[in-house]
Protein backbone atom coordinates (compact mmCIF):
# COMPACT_ATOMS: atom_id res chain seq x y z
CA UNK A 1 0.00 0.00 0.00
CA UNK A 2 1.56 3.23 -1.16
CA UNK A 3 0.23 6.75 -1.49
CA UNK A 4 0.41 10.36 -0.33
CA UNK A 5 -0.13 11.92 3.09
CA UNK A 6 -3.46 13.63 3.59
CA UNK A 7 -5.36 11.34 1.24
CA UNK A 8 -8.11 8.95 2.29
CA UNK A 9 -6.73 5.87 0.56
CA UNK A 10 -3.57 4.49 -1.02
CA UNK A 11 -2.80 5.21 -4.65
CA UNK A 12 -1.79 1.60 -5.29
CA UNK A 13 -1.94 -1.78 -3.57
CA UNK A 14 0.59 -4.10 -5.17
CA UNK A 15 2.36 -7.30 -4.07
CA UNK A 16 5.85 -6.73 -2.70
CA UNK A 17 7.55 -8.85 -5.35
CA UNK A 18 9.40 -8.38 -8.62
CA UNK A 19 9.85 -10.36 -11.79
CA UNK A 20 13.40 -11.27 -12.74
CA UNK A 21 14.28 -12.31 -16.30
CA UNK A 22 16.38 -15.27 -15.14
CA UNK A 23 13.95 -16.47 -12.44
CA UNK A 24 10.68 -18.25 -13.18
CA UNK A 25 8.80 -17.22 -10.04
CA UNK A 26 8.51 -13.61 -8.81
CA UNK A 27 11.10 -12.64 -6.19
CA UNK A 28 9.78 -11.46 -2.83
CA UNK A 29 11.19 -8.11 -1.74
CA UNK A 30 10.52 -8.51 1.99
CA UNK A 31 13.05 -11.18 2.95
CA UNK A 32 14.93 -11.42 6.22
CA UNK A 33 17.24 -14.36 5.52
CA UNK A 34 19.33 -12.99 2.63
CA UNK A 35 22.54 -11.01 2.65
CA UNK A 36 22.57 -7.23 2.82
CA UNK A 37 23.74 -6.50 -0.71
CA UNK A 38 21.12 -8.74 -2.30
CA UNK A 39 18.40 -7.19 -0.16
CA UNK A 40 19.72 -3.73 -1.08
CA UNK A 41 19.41 -4.44 -4.81
CA UNK A 42 15.88 -5.83 -4.43
CA UNK A 43 14.70 -2.83 -2.39
CA UNK A 44 16.34 -0.35 -4.76
CA UNK A 45 14.59 -1.81 -7.79
CA UNK A 46 11.24 -2.14 -6.05
CA UNK A 47 11.22 1.41 -4.61
CA UNK A 48 12.28 2.77 -8.00
CA UNK A 49 9.16 1.14 -9.45
CA UNK A 50 7.00 2.74 -6.73
CA UNK A 51 8.34 6.24 -7.33
CA UNK A 52 8.49 6.32 -11.12
CA UNK A 53 5.71 3.97 -12.19
CA UNK A 54 2.99 4.35 -9.56
CA UNK A 55 3.54 7.62 -7.66
CA UNK A 56 5.26 9.64 -10.41
CA UNK A 57 7.08 12.01 -8.04
CA UNK A 58 10.67 13.05 -7.41
CA UNK A 59 11.90 11.27 -4.26
CA UNK A 60 14.05 14.27 -3.32
CA UNK A 61 10.91 16.39 -2.82
CA UNK A 62 8.94 14.05 -0.55
CA UNK A 63 9.31 12.97 3.03
CA UNK A 64 8.81 9.27 3.68
CA UNK A 65 6.65 7.65 6.37
CA UNK A 66 7.05 3.87 6.67
CA UNK A 67 4.50 1.89 8.66
CA UNK A 68 6.29 -1.12 10.11
CA UNK A 69 5.58 -4.06 12.37
CA UNK A 70 7.07 -4.12 15.86
CA UNK A 71 8.69 -7.42 14.89
CA UNK A 72 10.52 -5.99 11.87
CA UNK A 73 14.23 -6.96 12.11
CA UNK A 74 16.77 -4.16 12.44
CA UNK A 75 18.71 -5.60 9.50
CA UNK A 76 15.79 -4.96 7.15
CA UNK A 77 14.96 -1.44 8.37
CA UNK A 78 18.62 -0.41 8.28
CA UNK A 79 18.97 -1.61 4.69
CA UNK A 80 15.75 0.12 3.69
CA UNK A 81 16.94 3.36 5.29
CA UNK A 82 20.24 3.14 3.41
CA UNK A 83 18.40 2.71 0.10
CA UNK A 84 16.17 5.73 0.73
CA UNK A 85 18.93 8.08 1.92
CA UNK A 86 21.90 6.99 -0.19
CA UNK A 87 20.26 6.05 -3.47
CA UNK A 88 17.05 8.11 -3.64
CA UNK A 89 18.24 10.99 -1.38
CA UNK A 90 14.89 11.55 0.33
CA UNK A 91 14.71 14.51 2.77
CA UNK A 92 13.64 12.49 5.81
CA UNK A 93 12.39 9.08 6.92
CA UNK A 94 10.06 8.15 9.76
CA UNK A 95 9.46 4.57 10.92
CA UNK A 96 6.16 4.27 12.81
CA UNK A 97 4.57 1.14 14.35
CA UNK A 98 1.40 0.03 12.59
CA UNK A 99 -0.52 -0.57 15.82
CA UNK A 100 0.10 2.97 17.05
CA UNK A 101 -0.75 4.58 13.70
CA UNK A 102 -4.09 2.76 13.64
CA UNK A 103 -5.27 4.78 16.63
CA UNK A 104 -4.85 8.04 14.74
CA UNK A 105 -7.80 7.10 12.53
CA UNK A 106 -10.06 6.96 15.59
CA UNK A 107 -8.70 9.85 17.66
CA UNK A 108 -8.08 7.74 20.77
CA UNK A 109 -4.95 7.32 22.86
CA UNK A 110 -5.45 3.87 24.40
CA UNK A 111 -6.55 0.61 22.79
CA UNK A 112 -5.78 -3.07 22.44
CA UNK A 113 -4.82 -3.44 18.78
CA UNK A 114 -4.94 -6.82 17.01
CA UNK A 115 -3.30 -7.06 13.60
CA UNK A 116 -4.57 -10.23 11.94
CA UNK A 117 -2.57 -10.38 8.73
CA UNK A 118 -1.39 -13.03 6.31
CA UNK A 119 1.55 -14.60 8.16
CA UNK A 120 0.54 -14.05 11.78
CA UNK A 121 -1.75 -12.37 14.28
CA UNK A 122 -0.02 -9.81 16.49
CA UNK A 123 -1.60 -8.01 19.44
CA UNK A 124 -0.08 -4.95 21.11
CA UNK A 125 -1.67 -2.77 23.81
CA UNK A 126 -1.29 1.00 23.42
CA UNK A 127 -1.84 3.13 26.54
CA UNK A 128 -1.84 6.93 26.33
CA UNK A 129 0.04 6.74 23.03
CA UNK A 130 2.78 4.47 24.39
CA UNK A 131 3.08 0.84 23.17
CA UNK A 132 3.36 -1.59 26.09
CA UNK A 133 6.04 -3.76 24.52
CA UNK A 134 6.24 -6.20 27.43
CA UNK A 135 2.64 -7.32 26.83
CA UNK A 136 2.67 -8.08 23.11
CA UNK A 137 1.63 -11.48 21.81
CA UNK A 138 1.82 -13.29 18.49
CA UNK A 139 0.56 -16.51 16.92
CA UNK A 140 1.09 -17.98 13.42
CA UNK A 141 -2.65 -17.74 12.73
CA UNK A 142 -3.74 -15.66 9.76
CA UNK A 143 -4.38 -15.80 6.05
CA UNK A 144 -1.49 -18.19 5.48
CA UNK A 145 -2.92 -20.79 7.88
CA UNK A 146 -6.31 -20.50 6.18
CA UNK A 147 -4.58 -20.76 2.81
CA UNK A 148 -2.90 -24.07 3.66
CA UNK A 149 -6.08 -25.56 5.14
CA UNK A 150 -8.12 -24.42 2.14
CA UNK A 151 -5.64 -25.85 -0.35
CA UNK A 152 -5.62 -29.22 1.45
CA UNK A 153 -9.41 -29.51 1.54
CA UNK A 154 -9.85 -28.35 -2.05
CA UNK A 155 -7.44 -31.00 -3.28
CA UNK A 156 -9.16 -33.68 -1.21
CA UNK A 157 -12.86 -32.95 -1.73
CA UNK A 158 -13.51 -30.69 -4.73
CA UNK A 159 -13.99 -31.55 -8.39
CA UNK A 160 -13.72 -29.60 -11.66
CA UNK A 161 -15.91 -29.64 -14.77
CA UNK A 162 -14.18 -29.00 -18.07
CA UNK A 163 -15.32 -28.94 -21.67
CA UNK A 164 -14.23 -32.56 -22.07
CA UNK A 165 -15.44 -34.22 -18.88
CA UNK A 166 -17.23 -33.55 -15.60
CA UNK A 167 -16.34 -34.42 -12.03
CA UNK A 168 -12.59 -34.56 -12.54
CA UNK A 169 -10.32 -34.37 -9.52
CA UNK A 170 -8.66 -31.04 -8.91
CA UNK A 171 -5.02 -32.32 -8.96
CA UNK A 172 -5.55 -33.93 -12.36
CA UNK A 173 -6.70 -30.62 -13.87
CA UNK A 174 -4.57 -28.01 -12.09
CA UNK A 175 -1.71 -30.02 -10.63
CA UNK A 176 -0.84 -30.71 -7.02
CA UNK A 177 0.31 -27.18 -6.33
CA UNK A 178 -2.42 -24.59 -6.85
CA UNK A 179 -1.76 -20.98 -7.77
CA UNK A 180 -1.39 -19.12 -4.45
CA UNK A 181 -2.98 -15.75 -5.33
CA UNK A 182 -6.03 -17.55 -6.70
CA UNK A 183 -6.46 -19.58 -3.53
CA UNK A 184 -6.22 -16.58 -1.21
CA UNK A 185 -8.61 -14.58 -3.40
CA UNK A 186 -11.03 -17.49 -3.35
CA UNK A 187 -10.85 -17.83 0.42
CA UNK A 188 -11.60 -14.17 1.06
CA UNK A 189 -14.48 -14.09 -1.42
CA UNK A 190 -16.43 -17.24 -0.63
CA UNK A 191 -15.52 -18.45 2.87
CA UNK A 192 -17.10 -17.04 6.00
CA UNK A 193 -16.87 -17.29 9.78
CA UNK A 194 -19.66 -19.11 11.62
CA UNK A 195 -21.18 -17.92 14.88
CA UNK A 196 -19.94 -19.27 18.21
CA UNK A 197 -22.41 -22.11 18.76
CA UNK A 198 -22.11 -23.38 15.20
CA UNK A 199 -18.32 -23.07 15.33
CA UNK A 200 -18.10 -25.11 18.53
CA UNK A 201 -20.18 -27.87 16.91
CA UNK A 202 -17.92 -27.86 13.81
CA UNK A 203 -14.84 -28.17 16.03
CA UNK A 204 -16.44 -30.97 18.07
CA UNK A 205 -17.26 -32.89 14.88
CA UNK A 206 -13.72 -32.35 13.54
CA UNK A 207 -12.06 -33.71 16.68
CA UNK A 208 -14.75 -36.34 17.25
CA UNK A 209 -13.14 -39.12 19.25
CA UNK A 210 -16.09 -41.15 20.53
CA UNK A 211 -18.21 -40.61 17.42
CA UNK A 212 -21.09 -38.90 19.22
CA UNK A 213 -20.70 -35.37 17.83
CA UNK A 214 -22.55 -34.46 14.65
CA UNK A 215 -21.65 -31.67 12.28
CA UNK A 216 -24.32 -28.99 11.75
CA UNK A 217 -25.94 -28.78 8.33
CA UNK A 218 -23.41 -27.37 5.86
CA UNK A 219 -23.96 -24.26 3.75
CA UNK A 220 -24.86 -24.66 0.05
CA UNK A 221 -22.29 -25.83 -2.45
CA UNK A 222 -20.76 -23.24 -4.76
CA UNK A 223 -19.78 -23.44 -8.43
CA UNK A 224 -16.77 -21.17 -8.91
CA UNK A 225 -15.71 -20.43 -12.52
CA UNK A 226 -11.96 -20.62 -12.98
CA UNK A 227 -11.95 -19.55 -16.64
CA UNK A 228 -14.12 -19.94 -19.71
CA UNK A 229 -13.97 -23.74 -19.66
CA UNK A 230 -13.33 -24.86 -16.07
CA UNK A 231 -15.84 -24.71 -13.21
CA UNK A 232 -14.78 -25.60 -9.68
CA UNK A 233 -17.38 -27.37 -7.51
CA UNK A 234 -16.83 -26.36 -3.88
CA UNK A 235 -18.61 -28.48 -1.30
CA UNK A 236 -20.41 -26.57 1.44
CA UNK A 237 -18.53 -27.86 4.51
CA UNK A 238 -15.29 -26.29 3.24
CA UNK A 239 -16.73 -22.78 3.22
CA UNK A 240 -17.21 -22.54 6.99
CA UNK A 241 -14.73 -25.08 8.33
CA UNK A 242 -11.41 -23.70 7.02
CA UNK A 243 -11.71 -20.49 9.05
CA UNK A 244 -12.21 -22.41 12.31
CA UNK A 245 -8.45 -22.88 12.44
CA UNK A 246 -8.23 -19.32 13.82
CA UNK A 247 -10.39 -20.18 16.84
CA UNK A 248 -9.44 -23.80 17.51
CA UNK A 249 -7.42 -23.94 20.72
CA UNK A 250 -4.29 -26.05 20.41
CA UNK A 251 -2.54 -28.03 23.15
CA UNK A 252 -1.51 -24.77 24.80
CA UNK A 253 -5.10 -23.48 24.68
CA UNK A 254 -4.24 -20.54 22.43
CA UNK A 255 -6.25 -18.94 19.64
CA UNK A 256 -6.85 -15.49 18.21
CA UNK A 257 -9.30 -14.71 21.02
CA UNK A 258 -6.99 -15.93 23.81
CA UNK A 259 -4.24 -13.80 22.29
CA UNK A 260 -6.15 -10.66 23.29
CA UNK A 261 -7.08 -11.93 26.76
CA UNK A 262 -3.56 -13.15 27.57
CA UNK A 263 -2.12 -9.78 26.57
CA UNK A 264 -4.75 -8.02 28.67
CA UNK A 265 -3.84 -10.10 31.73
CA UNK A 266 -0.17 -9.09 31.37
CA UNK A 267 -1.04 -5.36 31.28
CA UNK A 268 -0.93 -3.23 34.46
CA UNK A 269 -4.16 -3.69 36.40
CA UNK A 270 -5.16 -0.03 36.20
CA UNK A 271 -5.07 -0.07 32.39
CA UNK A 272 -7.10 -3.21 31.73
CA UNK A 273 -10.59 -1.70 31.84
CA UNK A 274 -9.77 1.05 29.35
CA UNK A 275 -7.96 -1.35 27.02
CA UNK A 276 -10.78 -3.90 27.12
CA UNK A 277 -13.33 -1.24 26.18
CA UNK A 278 -11.23 -0.10 23.22
CA UNK A 279 -10.42 -3.01 20.92
CA UNK A 280 -9.17 -2.26 17.40
CA UNK A 281 -8.87 -5.07 14.83
CA UNK A 282 -6.88 -4.48 11.63
CA UNK A 283 -5.38 -6.67 8.91
CA UNK A 284 -6.67 -8.39 5.79
CA UNK A 285 -7.85 -11.55 7.58
CA UNK A 286 -10.24 -9.43 9.67
CA UNK A 287 -12.17 -8.69 6.45
CA UNK A 288 -13.68 -12.20 6.44
CA UNK A 289 -17.47 -12.02 6.83
CA UNK A 290 -18.47 -12.66 10.44
CA UNK A 291 -14.93 -12.41 11.84
CA UNK A 292 -15.53 -9.51 14.26
CA UNK A 293 -18.82 -10.94 15.53
CA UNK A 294 -17.19 -14.32 16.20
CA UNK A 295 -14.18 -12.71 17.87
CA UNK A 296 -16.39 -10.82 20.33
CA UNK A 297 -18.45 -13.95 21.04
CA UNK A 298 -15.27 -15.95 21.68
CA UNK A 299 -13.92 -13.29 24.07
CA UNK A 300 -17.18 -13.14 26.06
CA UNK A 301 -17.29 -16.94 26.16
CA UNK A 302 -13.68 -17.36 27.31
CA UNK A 303 -13.74 -14.56 29.89
CA UNK A 304 -16.21 -16.60 31.98
CA UNK A 305 -13.77 -19.49 32.29
CA UNK A 306 -11.72 -19.77 35.51
CA UNK A 307 -8.45 -18.93 33.75
CA UNK A 308 -9.62 -15.39 32.96
CA UNK A 309 -12.54 -14.89 35.36
CA UNK A 310 -10.26 -14.47 38.36
CA UNK A 311 -7.62 -12.38 36.60
CA UNK A 312 -9.94 -10.00 34.72
CA UNK A 313 -12.55 -8.11 36.68
CA UNK A 314 -13.91 -6.31 33.64
CA UNK A 315 -16.52 -8.05 31.50
CA UNK A 316 -17.13 -5.21 29.04
CA UNK A 317 -15.47 -5.45 25.62
CA UNK A 318 -16.07 -3.12 22.69
CA UNK A 319 -14.62 -3.08 19.18
CA UNK A 320 -14.12 0.20 17.33
CA UNK A 321 -15.03 0.58 13.66
CA UNK A 322 -12.21 2.51 11.92
CA UNK A 323 -13.05 4.74 8.94
CA UNK A 324 -11.31 2.41 6.47
CA UNK A 325 -11.14 -1.22 5.51
CA UNK A 326 -9.16 -3.30 8.03
CA UNK A 327 -6.28 -3.86 5.60
CA UNK A 328 -5.83 -0.07 5.08
CA UNK A 329 -6.32 1.25 8.63
CA UNK A 330 -2.60 1.40 9.46
CA UNK A 331 -1.87 3.12 6.12
CA UNK A 332 -4.57 5.72 6.78
CA UNK A 333 -3.09 6.43 10.21
CA UNK A 334 0.30 6.99 8.58
CA UNK A 335 -1.28 9.31 6.00
CA UNK A 336 -2.84 11.35 8.81
CA UNK A 337 0.43 11.53 10.71
CA UNK A 338 2.33 12.48 7.55
CA UNK A 339 -0.03 15.41 6.99
CA UNK A 340 0.90 16.92 10.38
CA UNK A 341 3.93 18.83 9.11
CA UNK A 342 5.19 20.24 12.43
CA UNK A 343 4.92 16.95 14.32
CA UNK A 344 6.37 15.00 11.42
CA UNK A 345 9.35 17.35 11.31
CA UNK A 346 10.20 16.79 14.98
CA UNK A 347 9.84 12.99 14.78
CA UNK A 348 11.54 12.26 11.46
CA UNK A 349 15.22 11.54 10.85
CA UNK A 350 16.73 13.90 8.30
CA UNK A 351 19.29 13.09 5.62
CA UNK A 352 21.84 15.32 7.40
CA UNK A 353 21.44 13.43 10.66
CA UNK A 354 21.79 10.06 8.92
CA UNK A 355 24.86 11.15 6.93
CA UNK A 356 26.65 12.15 10.15
CA UNK A 357 25.61 9.24 12.36
CA UNK A 358 25.07 6.41 9.86
CA UNK A 359 22.20 5.03 11.92
CA UNK A 360 18.51 5.53 12.49
CA UNK A 361 17.24 5.54 16.09
CA UNK A 362 14.89 2.76 17.05
CA UNK A 363 11.45 4.19 17.86
CA UNK A 364 11.04 1.86 20.84
CA UNK A 365 14.51 2.44 22.31
CA UNK A 366 14.28 4.62 25.42
CA UNK A 367 18.00 4.65 26.25
CA UNK A 368 19.40 6.31 23.13
CA UNK A 369 22.37 8.48 24.11
CA UNK A 370 21.77 12.22 23.77
CA UNK A 371 23.04 13.89 20.64
CA UNK A 372 25.79 15.80 22.44
CA UNK A 373 27.39 12.47 23.45
CA UNK A 374 27.66 11.35 19.82
CA UNK A 375 29.87 14.25 18.69
CA UNK A 376 32.91 16.19 19.76
CA UNK A 377 32.49 18.98 22.24
CA UNK A 378 31.89 22.27 20.48
CA UNK A 379 30.60 20.65 17.31
CA UNK A 380 27.01 21.45 16.45
CA UNK A 381 24.76 18.37 16.58
CA UNK A 382 23.11 17.39 13.31
CA UNK A 383 19.53 18.53 12.75
CA UNK A 384 16.90 15.88 13.30
CA UNK A 385 14.83 17.35 10.53
CA UNK A 386 14.88 20.19 8.04
CA UNK A 387 11.79 21.05 6.06
CA UNK A 388 11.83 19.83 2.48
CA UNK A 389 10.56 23.20 1.29
CA UNK A 390 12.16 25.46 3.86
CA UNK A 391 11.82 29.25 3.55
CA UNK A 392 14.95 29.87 5.62
CA UNK A 393 17.92 31.42 3.84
Amino acid sequence: RCGFAGETGPRCIIPSEMKKPDVAKPVKVVQYNINTEELYSYLKEFIHMLYFRHLLVNPRDRRVVIIESVLCPSHFRDTLTRVLFKHFEVPSVLFAPSHLMSLLTLGINSAMVLDCGYAESLVLPIYEGIPILSCWGSLPLGGKAIHKELEYQLLEQCTVDTGLAKGQSLPSVMGKSLFCPFLFFYGVRTCFVSDLQRGLKIQAAKFNIDGSAERPSPPPDVDYPLDGEKILHVVGPIRDSVVEILFEQDNEETSVATLILDSLVQCPIDTRKQLAENLVVIGGTAMLPGFLHRLMAEIRYLVEKPKYKEALATKTFRIHTPPAKPNCVAWLGGAIFGALQDILGSRSVSKEYYSQTGRIPDWCCLNNPPLEMMFDVGKAPPPLMKRAFSTEK
